[in-house]
């Protein structure tokens, strides 16, 4: 399981490597350049399967957290 994923803000394409936690979905993220407040997208259960570039660990296991 990757537990590492790059983020990519849809607003101003700032991208940061975060570290995903193993236990629960992340619904809402902070862009540090532009302070956008990201949620996810209609259809995904967190900002990692929005716009980081690896699902969140219950999507890698086959697991849908939402």
């Amino acid at each position: 399981m990757e537990l590492k994923s790059i983020i990519t803000c849809p607003n101003c394409q700032y991208q940061k490597e975060e570290i995903m936690p193993t236990d629960a979905c992340q619904y809402f993220y902070e862009c540090e350049s532009c302070h956008a407040r990201l949620r996810p997208e209609t259809g995904d259960c967190c900002v990692y399967c929005s716009y980081g570039t690896v699902k969140c660990p219950p999507m890698q296991e086959g697991n849908c957290c939402c």
